[in-house]
């Protein structure tokens, strides 16, 4: 037995006995000496025992007075991995949670960040199952990397950058979403100087050179501080605080700071010992030195995702020098160094979990919903990354809730923050009771009140511009459903209406033809048949004629016969489109034009843009308007009037008044006396659009009321083009 080894194991036994009972303590020993058994005669790169590595992390969650199944799991963290010895076999030494952990953590041991993006984001996925089914086993896998980290020197410059590269990227967020601040920035200093070695010394030397003169300064400002807590019986400690080297440059790179901008600040903390006296201090050093408007924080009443709470505020010191100061007691400081871990949740049953156990349980969870509706896991990791990264705004519920968003979130954002259901039935809002566009960027403190419709159902352009993870990932899980569902029904409309012009229909089509056209096809159900016909990726006039191989002569496809005719019903969704080259309207002859990967689009049967397809029954089908069709068409008209004051308001009125509603207006002006108007309205169908045209022809200066569609304008062009 190694002594050394036997000397560590008893000192970490003895850190144990302040906070463990003895049997507690007699187990974690009995896996130490099960893992040295295990890793017997294999040795890390450094030359030490293996060991030495379970015990260094081991070690490293008895610092933040880890519960012993967490150190148990550590001590054996590699044995799954490393020896021949299976889960069961700890689960039988040790028990099943036990167990779970050193699998979890094993499960996590494989990953590899650094390939390709699909396959991170897999394992990211693979990091959020783990977590969310025990936040202890990250906590494990988190002690593990931070003592790889204090060990790079002895690896090769290559594997060196990947591991700190993985370090900064993943694990650092991580710790710092679980509001691990010493462990986060530990990180952060050791994988900058891995990745960065040049850089790191230029500011650490450039550091070194501005520390001497600072002292001065960084005393005095102290000393007035404490003499000024002293005068108003306040007790508190004061600490001076340095930068980080990565914050330094982060600063710099990110905000386009100089060095001198970031050091001329000045850092303190103060340390109290009620939330009361929080309070009391602020005030204090507000009469002390001015304050500088605009920067005072309330992390306290309002804490950060993370569980952090401090008071924040900055003050214009002697000399105007910038004074940063964080006011917070000291539970809030101990839950600002080591967050989640702080007061370990696995203590006692009967403990209740601190606020910010409670924040990273509910984020793990957030994760897990979220894995489960992405489509895919570069989406997930999309979401993920923003969620990793956040700056908060804060937003209360009409009944006083609060909800924390990322900066730039908007009211959609907020609506899928309270619950799925109300994202995707959401249709309005009111930002602190006035109503506001869905699409506008929240601010820290707004109330927000959503306003849902039973009927309603989330918009494809939300995704321009939601910035949550679970906002992006929902719509997109609907509207990939609901596309799919109106693919599908159009899919088998086209189909049936092929079929009808070789005188049969879906129903009619025997199995075994069917099951023949899929393996043609290569498709795995009719379902997924009828969903690449209703996208336009597969023909129905030529699925159709596969089905139907002997069939009777096929029917005159020019044949305006309307029972061949597809009808329009307006319901048909996101598959069915109306060209905006022509505006066809209910009412107008039309064709349906079927277009890959958008479904059908409708165009007005003298559209130029499909002139030439026509009497193509494989690009074109035959389509009517239903007769109970329902909803708003776009359709343009161009009025030319005489110019007098008020003229586009009374046009306005007159429009509005026969109920159609007004998208745009643009005027061009001919001359003094006569102006263009171009109007884009909303009418039911072509009697509809009669009535406005007749009540705008009725305006004494209207002297002409059109139609305009895109065809005489494309002969212009056309006309164009040829002349040259």
């Amino acid at each position: 037995m190694d002594m050394h080894a036997t000397g560590t194991i008893d000192s970490l036994a003895g850190s144990l006995a302040s906070y463990l009972v003895p049997d507690q303590v007699n187990s974690v020993r009995r896996a130490y000496y099960y893992a040295e058994q295990a890793h017997d005669g294999q040795f890390r790169r450094s030359g030490d025992p293996y060991v030495t590595h379970p015990l260094a992390v081991a070690n490293i969650l008895c610092d933040m007075h880890m519960d012993h199944q967490s150190l148990m799991a550590a001590m054996l963290h590699d044995v799954i991995e490393d020896t021949g010895i299976t889960k069961t076999a700890i689960k039988n030494q040790f028990g099943s949670s036990v167990a779970d952990l050193v699998d979890g953590v094993s499960k996590l041991n494989k990953i590899n960040f650094s390939t390709r993006a699909e396959a991170q984001a897999e394992n990211f996925q693979k990091m959020a199952m783990a977590m969310a089914k025990d936040i202890r086993v990250i906590l494990v896998k988190i002690a593990d990397r931070l003592h790889n980290m204090r060990t790079l020197g002895v690896l090769t410059p290559d594997k060196r950058r990947r591991i700190a590269r993985e370090t900064l990227d993943i694990y650092a967020p991580i710790a710092n979403r679980l509001g691990m601040n010493d462990v986060r920035v530990e990180f952060e200093e050791l994988g900058f100087v891995a990745l960065y070695p040049m850089r790191a010394r230029l500011i650490s030397t450039a550091v070194k050179n501005i520390r001497g003169n600072r002292k001065e300064i960084v005393s005095q400002i102290q000393t007035s501080l404490e003499a000024c807590l002293e005068r108003e019986g306040l007790p508190g400690r004061t600490i001076g605080r340095e930068k980080h080297l990565y914050s330094i440059y982060e600063k710099m790179r990110s905000k386009r700071k100089s060095f001198s901008e970031i050091m001329d600040v000045y850092a303190f903390r103060i340390i109290v010992d009620s939330v009361d006296t929080c309070y009391r201090v602020l005030g204090a050093v507000h009469s002390l030195y001015k304050p500088v408007p605009g920067r005072f924080k309330d992390y306290i009443a309002i804490p950060k995702a993370n569980g952090y709470q401090s008071l924040h505020t900055t003050l214009f010191g002697m000399h105007g020098v910038p004074i940063e100061i964080q006011i917070r007691t000291e539970q809030m400081e101990g839950m600002a160094n080591n967050g989640i871990a702080a007061h370990s949740l696995y203590k006692s049953s009967d403990e209740s979990p601190s606020n910010a156990q409670v924040r990273a349980r509910d984020w793990v969870n957030g994760l897990l919903e979220l894995q489960q509706s992405a489509g895919n896991s570069l989406e997930f990791i999309e979401s993920v990354k923003i969620d990793l990264f956040p700056d908060e705004i804060y937003l209360f519920t009409p009944k006083g809730s609060i909800f924390e968003l990322p900066t730039g979130s908007t009211a959609v954002d907020f609506a899928y923050a309270i619950h799925t259901d109300v994202g995707n039935s959401c249709v309005a809002c009111r930002t602190n009771r006035r109503l506001a566009p869905l699409s506008e960027p929240l601010q820290s403190g707004q109330t927000v009140e959503i306003i849902t419709a039973p009927s309603a159902q989330p918009n494809p352009a939300w995704l321009s511009f939601v910035v949550t993870g679970k906002a992006r990932s929902n719509i997109r899980h609907y509207l990939k459903n609901q596309k799919h569902s109106e693919s599908v029904t159009l899919g088998r409309r086209l189909l049936d209406k092929a079929l009808a012009s070789f005188g049969s229909q879906l129903d009619a089509v025997p199995q075994e033809n069917i099951e023949q056209v899929l393996s043609q096809t290569s498709q795995g159900s009719l379902e997924t048949l009828l969903e690449e016909i209703g996208m336009g990726n597969r023909m129905a006039y030529i699925v159709a004629q596969r089905m139907v191989p002997n069939a009777p002569t096929q029917v005159e496809i020019g044949n305006s016969d309307q029972q061949h005719s597809l009808a329009i019903r307006g319901s048909e969704g996101l598959v069915m489109n109306y060209a905006k080259c022509c505006h066809p309207i209910p009412g107008d002859p039309i064709v349906g034009h079927i277009s890959s990967g958008r479904g059908m689009v409708i165009h007005t049967d003298d559209c130029n843009n499909v002139a030439d397809i026509l009497d193509n029954p494989e690009k074109c089908v035959m389509v009517g308007w239903d007769p109970n069709m329902e909803g708003e068409f776009s359709v343009e008209l161009r009025v030319e009037l005489e110019n007098q004051r008020g003229i586009i308001a009374t046009l306005a009125t007159a429009i509005t008044g026969a109920e159609a509603n007004i998208e745009k207006i643009s005027t061009l002006e001919r001359d003094a006396h006569l102006s263009i108007v171009n109007l884009s309205i909303n009418v039911r169908d072509r009697i509809h659009l009669a009535r406005v045209m007749k009540r705008v022809r009725l305006i004494k200066p209207v002297s002409k009321v059109t139609r305009v569609k895109s065809r005489k304008v494309n002969k212009v062009i056309r006309k164009h083009l040829g002349s040259n």
